[in-house]
């Protein structure tokens, strides 16, 4: 037996100093992705594979009247051509919002129901109608291209503020002025009260513009069909494959079991590929048909018409104040945009998600939300980074400041005035969830610290001296994590001696091998390079609720957590026998199962191998193995604040920023390395949005943003360095206390530059710009104000 002092116990502690919770450990999958020898969908194939290819309406809106395949079946190479009435006949069930959203009079969300292909109407451009199968995927593109579509147009409406309007173009007649939702929250009668009594109230119309995704790897998929089990098993980019799983056997309308979903790298998703699309059914149908392997793969062009967008609100919002600059209360009301179809979750973000995020880091007592989400004739929505919660943290801080220019209070102080402060917590926020940490005044001290903001005059007069306007803005946020959810931990020792963890979360870019493996490596001691991950199967993935809402290693890391102690309770029934003790006196740590008082022990390694070769008695554990499902991982409040500082140049409207600071408090930190490349990916997504992105559609519902000759994305020029600061509060409702980063860049980013824009442009008399804040528009902003002061 080994003893505390052996030198394998010395190098076990050390490398446990070196890989545990809280070290900058370099990510495990990297030396294969930058070398290019990752494993994405497309680069897998199967004998006999043949290839899909969509045949999608160019119309925004229009009465399906017929659709001619003669021509295209006839065609080269081609096996197959389908329609929406083929698949109607095979019974599939429709794509439909799994949430139970409710409207204000308690009414549920009116479902759009989309079949998997359309046989009534089509409803935006890009909506798929028909597929084609051939030997090659040229063969099935041609093809494609000869399906004569006859479609009767008819009028088409893009902006949700119209299309609730009485007389807009109906998409459904199930869903009266295109209102699917109309969303409420709060005390409409002491709202009401607040706002009459406050000494001031600020008010904003504020523009929250559609963005695209665009992920690095399009959609892509391969189904493959087989009659003797009658399994379909489909090879598709997810964001967590047992969840989906079962969303495509409910569409397929067969058992569970008679699905199998394959992930394997993922390049990149923020919430886009965790839908389940039309093409997934129409390749699987088609495998089915033909009895052979479908793949399908999307092109850009026409990712920027079928993939779901983000954000797309258009908001008017409130905030009473008393005479001294304290929060009274905040509201909304508006519209957000559903697009054409309702799937996945996509009334979340513009409504619900948007309310429980709205407080934010200050006492404020009231909050009334009113959205209405409404259907136009658009690609459909979907969760973008965030899901709301960058929406909501931009309301709350652009009212903020504009509240601070109205009533001449400085924008620092009115901010520290209403700061929740660490004694008040754990605070019932009007939003109705209680934070449990955190500490929002000294994680804004610690930001302006880090920014020098104290020295800003002096750096605003330089650029002054070389014509150039300079603005600085703050912006706090809070986040509200994912709603609360189980998730699997299994832990099984392999025979070759490694450690497997399997989690229902999938790492779609985030770089979940290295930080899991870190909290394992601290739980039981086992060696860090020994532990492999597995996300990516159905078959193993008993159970899962996916990655997103920021939940990952909150909701990974309790179950690892979890898994671990019924582990080590395992272990000491085994070691008992192994040490000729009683069970009672056998403690574990370090990967160590000692003797209480003594120098004898066992490690968890050597133990679990010995249980594989069965020389324990009968009633002992065979096995280490542990498969477990937490009940329940609550939702934690990662927070912080960003500071941006900009300049532009007045007589181009070009804006550059050119410092950026963030203090971010996210709990206990697994993986500092990790967690500040998260922050970096979310504040360049946030300068996307702030400075160029946006979907635009003509007044007939064609998409005039379609590629990336006409959708704009930052490059590494446009995004600065950053100087970035912790200041952590671990979360009380995990065991690990952690809090979620992986979309707190964007919430709080998007804020602070529009916030810094603004500032810069009050010279000229400017109090408020929507977003993207691009050359021309901050050009002709200027330009107008010039023209009013003369």
């Amino acid at each position: 037996m080994q003893d505390h002092t052996s030198p394998r116990s010395l190098e076990n502690s050390i490398a446990l100093q070196k890989h545990g919770v809280g070290q900058p450990v370099r990510r495990k999958e990297d030396d294969i992705l930058v070398r290019g020898k990752g494993r994405y969908t497309d680069d897998f194939s199967l004998p006999g594979q043949a290839y899909c290819w969509m045949v999608r309406s160019s119309h925004a809106h229009g009465i399906i009247k017929g659709i001619n395949t003669a021509a295209a079946r006839a065609m080269p190479g081609v096996l197959g051509v389908w329609t929406g009435a083929d698949l109607a006949a095979a019974g599939y069930k429709p794509l439909t919002c799994g949430i139970p959203f409710k409207s204000r009079d308690g009414s549920p969300l009116l479902q759009t129901n989309r079949p998997v292909l359309p046989t009534d109407k089509v409803r935006f451009v890009g909506d798929p109608v028909a597929f084609v199968v051939a030997e090659t995927a040229t063969q099935a593109r041609d093809a494609a291209e000869a399906v004569e579509l006859d479609i009767e147009p008819l009028p088409a409406v893009t902006d949700a503020a119209e299309a609730a309007k009485p007389g807009a173009p109906q998409l459904y007649d199930n869903i009266p002025n295109n209102v699917a939702l109309d969303y409420h929250y709060g005390d409409a009668e002491k709202i009401d009260a607040a706002f009459a009594s406050a000494a001031h109230v600020t008010k904003l119309d504020i523009v929250n513009t559609r963005v695209a995704v665009v992920s690095m790897e399009p959609r892509v998929a391969l189904a493959a069909y087989d009659g003797k089990t009658e399994r379909y098993t489909l090879q598709v980019p997810t964001q967590g494959v047992s969840g989906n799983k079962a969303i495509l056997a409910r569409i397929l309308n067969v058992a569970p079991d008679k699905v199998r979903i394959l992930t394997a790298n993922v390049g990149g998703s923020f919430g886009m590929k965790n839908l389940n699309y039309p093409e997934y059914t129409c390749i699987a149908h088609a495998a089915k048909a033909l009895g052979r392997p479908v793949k399908w793969l999307d092109e850009r062009s026409t990712s920027f018409l079928s993939d779901s967008h983000g954000r797309a609100q258009l908001i008017h919002a409130e905030l009473a104040l008393d005479a001294d600059g304290k929060f009274l209360a905040v509201r909304l009301s508006g519209y957000g945009n559903l697009g054409a179809y309702i799937t996945g979750v996509a009334p979340g973000p513009l409504s619900v998600n948007t309310g429980k995020n709205l407080a934010s880091v200050y006492r404020t007592p009231l909050l009334g939300v009113d959205i209405k989400t409404v259907v136009t004739n658009t690609t459909l929505m979907g969760a973008y980074r965030g899901a709301g919660r960058p929406e909501a943290n931009y309301y709350m801080e652009r009212l903020i400041d504009a509240a601070a220019d109205e009533m001449g209070i400085n924008r620092l102080t009115l901010r520290k005035r209403n700061f929740i402060k660490p004694q008040q917590l754990p605070f019932p926020a009007a939003s109705g969830v209680t934070y449990d940490s955190g500490d929002f005044g000294g994680v804004f001290q610690k930001a302006l610290e880090i920014a020098d903001y104290e020295n800003f005059a002096r750096r605003k007069k330089e650029s002054r001296k070389n014509g150039r306007l300079r603005g600085i803005a703050v912006g706090s946020y809070l986040e509200v994590t994912a709603p609360p959810s189980g998730e699997l931990g299994k832990i099984s020792f392999e025979p070759d001696g490694s450690v497997k963890l399997t989690t229902g979360t999938l790492d779609y870019g985030q770089g979940h091998a290295t930080p899991f493996a870190q909290v394992l490596a601290d739980q039981l001691g086992v060696p860090f390079e020994k532990i492999t991950l597995e996300q990516n199967d159905s078959d193993l993935v008993r159970f899962g609720n996916g990655t997103g809402g920021s939940r990952s290693i909150t909701a990974t890391g309790q179950a690892i957590v979890e898994a671990s102690a019924l582990v080590v309770e395992k272990g000491k029934q085994a070691a008992a026998h192994v040490l000729e003790a009683s069970e009672a006196d056998i403690e574990f740590g370090g990967g160590r199962f000692t003797i209480a008082g003594t120098d004898r022990s066992i490690g968890i390694m050597e133990l679990a191998e010995r249980m594989r070769e069965g020389k324990l008695p009968e009633g002992t554990p065979d096995t280490l193995d542990v498969d477990h499902a937490t009940k329940e991982t609550a939702s934690t409040f990662p927070n912080g604040c960003h500071v941006a500082e900009v300049e532009i140049d007045p007589d181009t409207g070009v804006i550059r920023i050119v410092r950026y600071a963030a203090v971010n408090d996210f709990g206990t930190v697994v993986n500092p390395m990790i967690v500040a490349g998260q922050l970096h990916g979310g504040v360049a997504q946030g300068i996307g949005q702030a400075l160029m992105e946006e979907v635009n559609y003509d007044g007939s519902g064609q998409p005039i943003t379609g590629s990336f000759m006409d959708y704009a994305l930052p490059r590494a020029g446009d995004v600065p360095s950053m100087q970035i600061g912790d200041h952590p509060s671990p979360a009380k409702s995990n065991p690990l206390g952690t809090k979620g980063c992986g979309e707190a860049g964007c919430a709080g980013s998007l804020v602070c530059i529009v916030n810094a824009v603004v500032d810069a442009l009050s010279e000229y008399g400017i109090k408020h710009i929507n977003m993207p804040l691009t050359p021309e528009k901050v050009w002709r902003a200027i330009q107008n104000a010039k023209k009013t002061a003369a």
